[in-house]
């Protein structure tokens, strides 16, 4: 006698075409003005989804492969998502491709809105450190950076004028979840300035022609790291603003670091001494 279908079955919707309606929409989620338009982001993957899920965060619509119903991950993912008044949408391998725009995804989707603080609302004073980040053009290195945040205990991103969408999907992937527990806040740099003014803590750049080497410095809480363009750096305008600047020194051949390499050396010298003052191990 085949199983009775429970009332969870009844709640969740079966989708076997690519051109339905709800797919589009979320697949549409993958452009900016999209993105911007509707205040929501994809992400992809059991692991990051669940991490979602333990930040506080609701997952709108959840997107799912029949089996990773049974998977203990999915099962609960899928019963978090109906429990918060979100919708389930079980697809199959083809039209979750068609979503994720890639092959092989990770079992399942999830929508969520996007969530930005005003400036004005934040009290960093007694945070560890922020990332201040302008014109950060690669959404891979902007998703590493909040990662490497999150490592280190800082609390957040600040963006400045025309830097990538840390919601994009690759900024999401290589954030590796990290984005959820990640403080975003989107302004210009006089405003910055301004806020930062009743903050206390360091500003402090980097520069290939600065003098005085990164571990030269104390870090107090807080500070904000300010790191520029992959290719250009920080305008000189902008490094000028900052309290100090400081160079990373190397040895061999490369005259440059990604920006997210030289964002992490600096987070963990920051850490590093924030334990060395504090006497903890971790």
């Amino acid at each position: 006698m085949p199983a009775q279908p429970t009332a969870q079955d009844a709640a969740i919707k079966r989708i076997t075409s690519p051109g339905n309606a709800l797919v589009k929409a979320i697949r549409a989620l993958h452009q900016k003005k999209y993105r911007e338009a509707k205040g929501r982001f994809i992400a992809e993957g059991l692991r990051i989804l669940a991490e979602a899920v333990d930040q506080g965060h609701a997952i709108e619509t959840l997107v799912v492969l029949p089996e990773m119903r049974q998977h203990r991950v999915g099962a609960r993912l899928v019963e978090h998502t109906l429990a918060h008044g979100g919708q389930v949408l079980e697809v199959s391998a083809p039209v979750l491709a068609k979503i994720a725009r890639k092959d092989n995804p990770q079992g399942a989707v999830g929508v969520f809105p996007q969530r930005w603080e005003r400036l004005a609302d934040v009290d960093a004073s007694g945070d560890l450190c922020w990332a201040v980040l302008e014109g950060i053009r690669d959404p891979g290195n902007l998703g590493t950076i909040l990662r490497t945040l999150d490592a280190v205990g800082g609390s957040g991103a600040i963006l400045l004028d025309q830097c990538c969408d840390p919601y994009s999907i690759e900024g999401v992937r290589a954030s590796m979840g990290s984005l959820f527990c990640q403080r975003l806040v989107h302004t210009d740099f006089p405003t910055f300035q301004a806020w930062r003014a009743s903050q206390g803590g360091l500003l402090v750049g980097t520069s290939l022609t600065a003098s005085r080497d990164y571990q030269q410095i104390s870090y107090p809480r807080p500070t904000f790291v300010f790191m520029g363009n992959e290719q250009s750096g920080l305008p000189a305008d902008y490094e000028a603003g900052c309290d100090e600047v400081v160079l990373i020194p190397m040895r061999g051949r490369a005259d440059s670091l990604n920006v997210s390499i030289a964002a992490s050396v600096m987070l963990y010298e920051l850490l590093n001494q924030d334990r060395r003052r504090t006497g903890g191990a971790r």
